[in-house]
């Protein structure tokens, strides 16, 4: 198992920063618990108040020189503040900000610990029932400075960028049958992403980023990380989604697309060529060198280059990828 995320300790968060988090709930801090699960080093805590409220704190802290970590907590900050009405039924509460000693942090609604993975059937049920009511409440929304309408593109035109014999030496011991399989499927899977931007579709807010690091679904579905907001296609965002929890160890994508379906409709060609433009993404960055400081990454990249290849081969009617079997986690 790859290392955990170097997070600092409340112990190292500087005194202003305290004194700010605890100016803007109203109360100092009584505890604060390190919270894994992202993939990134930002610093996370589950809040404790003296008053006894709670919160949540993520932020940004100063990098050592050379580092190759880029932090998103600016891009999500305008995000909550512009957003807000829109995204608020599925979002925390921002309770406010701060910029002190080089730390950039927001103060959120505390959402409770992490529930999933394990991704159940109900589970799967449920998130896609609320994640077609966000993009319902949502359609038809125009573009904004904050919620772009070509942010989403940056993430659908990745198989010219990827280096197809590096993807197949990712499959141990089955590197020719791999690099046979992707000079056959590349022709296809290239178009995928310039069709969907040249799609008529009726588009909608997206969140972009959905994974278990960043819901919770129990109580209902509650997402974070907001940094990615645009506007665009659903299907890209049930695409998104839906191959993440089969990464996880959950069910069938299309299980998700499904239940998703029950509240809000999709189209077939344009689902087809958005997990076609994902695996593009994941088959682009699966094979690069580990990044320090994001000891993880390239692990979840792999899962998802497993099931969004998968998944876009069925949708293709491409031969069986059999092959993605041999591709490490």
């Amino acid at each position: 198992m790859a290392e955990r995320e170097a997070k600092p300790p409340w112990s190292a968060v500087p005194r202003a920063v305290k004194a700010e988090v605890a100016r803007i709930l109203g109360s100092p801090v009584a505890s604060a618990e390190r919270v894994y699960g992202g993939y990134a080093p930002s610093a996370t805590f589950r809040l404790v108040l003296r008053n006894g409220r709670r919160a949540f704190l993520k932020s940004t802290y100063p990098l050592p020189k050379g580092s190759a970590v880029v932090w998103g907590v600016a891009d999500e900050e305008r995000a909550y503040r512009a957003l807000g009405a829109r995204i608020r039924p599925w979002a925390p509460a921002l309770f406010g900000s701060f910029d002190v000693d080089g730390w950039h942090g927001l103060v959120l609604e505390d959402l409770g610990p992490a529930d999933v993975p394990p991704w159940t059937a109900r589970l799967v049920r449920r998130a896609a029932h609320d994640y077609a009511a966000f993009h319902r409440a949502n359609l038809g929304m125009r573009p904004t400075a904050v919620a772009t309408a070509t942010l989403w593109r940056l993430f659908t035109d990745r198989w010219p960028k990827a280096d197809l014999s590096r993807v197949a030496r990712l499959a141990r011991g089955r590197d020719d049958e791999a690099l046979e399989w992707l000079d056959v499927a590349y022709p296809q899977l290239r178009e995928a992403g310039p069709r969907l931007v040249r799609a008529r579709t009726r588009r909608t807010l997206l969140h972009l980023d959905t994974r278990s690091d960043n819901l919770r679904v129990r109580r209902g579905l509650r997402l974070f990380d907001w940094n990615f907001a645009c506007v665009g296609p659903r299907e890209l965002d049930v695409a998104a989604f839906a191959q993440s929890i089969t990464a996880e160890g959950g069910p069938a994508p299309e299980r998700f697309v499904e239940a998703y379906r029950e509240r809000l409709d999709l189209d077939d060609r344009l689902l087809r060529l958005a997990i076609s433009a994902i695996a593009g993404l994941f088959a682009q960055r699966a094979p690069e060198p580990p990044i320090p400081g994001l000891p993880r990454l390239r692990s979840i990249q792999r899962r998802q280059l497993r099931s969004s290849l998968a998944w876009a081969a069925r949708l293709n009617d491409l031969p069986d990828p059999g092959w993605l079997a041999a591709v490490p986690d």
